[in-house]
């Protein structure tokens, strides 16, 4: 909990209880020896605020929460849990009454957040095209422009130069590989999403891909020295370009900092995804593109590691552009195939960028 000024809690107060408050002392609560005893780790250190309101003294708690790594690394974690304890608190028979959620403001104020029904984001319009439309093009095409290869040669170089900053908590990375499993964004939410039975897709098969995503999650969580600052979702339709190879992305998800796997395999299997829609292989100028895009990240990052970390990233991403629920029109043979790429590519210890086609046939 950051330091509070006197002043601005018993201003806050008042904005709560709308009458005027007098604060008559701040003490830290959980640090008397037999507490520390008993509870050697705590998310907090909550305040007991004693108060004259009426005319008469009462007690309230002031409570936040710390970083963490069960959970609660990025502020948004910190945030979700404190808004759903004042959601759900008073719901409970015989529980202690929130009386508010707040936040601590920069000037070391404190504000209201309590009669928020939902958060919103303001953002700048940006304008440009979608990168979708360059693939959408080049599958109609068939061809490949001189644009087409500086693009995705500045949307390599893009990664080489974010996935260039590096923090290390080991806490942290571990999560991140967890989230890729468990997360409901990812493996296990988006099989969660497929219906019972869809065509050739049943709970055997998903159950499979589940239980090696797990496998490969124990082999890459000691790999720890890999995080990375990380866009989190990359694909084309995050991707808004203008003239030339001039782009900004949008819709940042998941922290900023995770494996750069992750960002990888969101936008090369695009190049898989639409290839396999016109060739029904990698083949021609989507080939050339995914060739491109490795070829140019591994000879400037000189990280050869991940070729042995983008296996449940790749599974991740097969799960999202095989979804009958996002892509209930994709050809039957198409979306074989893309399963067919998950469970090979999830058998193979090492990515060969070289010869996707073994992972399809």
């Amino acid at each position: 909990m950051p330091d509070v000024k006197a002043e601005m809690v018993e201003r806050y107060l008042e904005a709560v209880f709308k009458k005027k408050v007098r604060l008559l002392s701040m003490q830290e609560l959980g640090k008397e020896k037999e507490a520390v005893e008993l509870k050697g780790f705590g998310y907090g250190v909550p305040l007991m605020l004693e108060i004259e309101l009426d005319g008469e003294r009462r007690s309230v708690v002031l409570e936040s929460m710390s970083a963490g790594q069960f959970g609660h690394e990025h502020f948004s974690d910190r945030a979700q849990a404190m808004l759903w304890d004042y959601d759900t608190f008073n719901r409970l028979p015989k529980h202690a009454r929130a009386m508010d959620a707040g936040a601590f403001t920069k000037d070391r104020g404190l504000i209201s957040v309590g009669d928020t029904e939902e958060f919103f984001l303001l953002m700048d319009f940006i304008k440009g095209e979608g990168y979708f439309k360059d693939l959408e093009r080049i599958k109609e095409s068939e061809r490949l422009t001189e644009l087409d290869i500086n693009r995705a040669l500045a949307l390599s170089d893009y990664l080489v130069e974010i996935h260039k900053i590096k923090k290390e908590e080991p806490n942290l990375y571990i999560r991140k590989i967890r989230d890729t499993i468990g997360h409901g964004e990812c493996i296990m939410g988006i099989i969660d999403s497929y219906p019972e039975k869809f065509e050739f897709i049943n709970k055997r098969l998903l159950e499979g891909i589940e239980k090696r995503c797990v496998e490969w999650r124990w082999r890459i969580k000691p790999l720890t020295h890999r995080l990375s600052q990380v866009h989190g979702d990359f694909h084309p339709w995050n991707i808004l370009f203008r003239k030339g190879a001039d782009f900004t992305v949008l819709d940042r998800a998941r922290g900023e900092w995770g494996e750069p796997a992750d960002d990888i395999t969101a936008i090369t299997i695009n190049y898989i995804f639409f290839s396999l829609q016109k060739y029904g292989r990698l083949e021609g100028p989507f080939k050339k593109l995914f060739t491109l895009f490795w070829e140019n990240y591994l000879k400037k990052t000189g990280d050869k590691e991940v070729l042995s970390v983008v296996q449940p990233f790749y599974a991740f991403r097969g799960l999202v552009i095989a979804s009958p629920i996002w892509y209930p029109r994709l050809k039957l043979d198409v979306r074989k195939k893309v399963f067919r790429f998950i469970e090979r590519v999830l058998a193979s210890k090492r990515f060969n960028y070289k010869d996707v086609s073994k992972y399809l046939i």
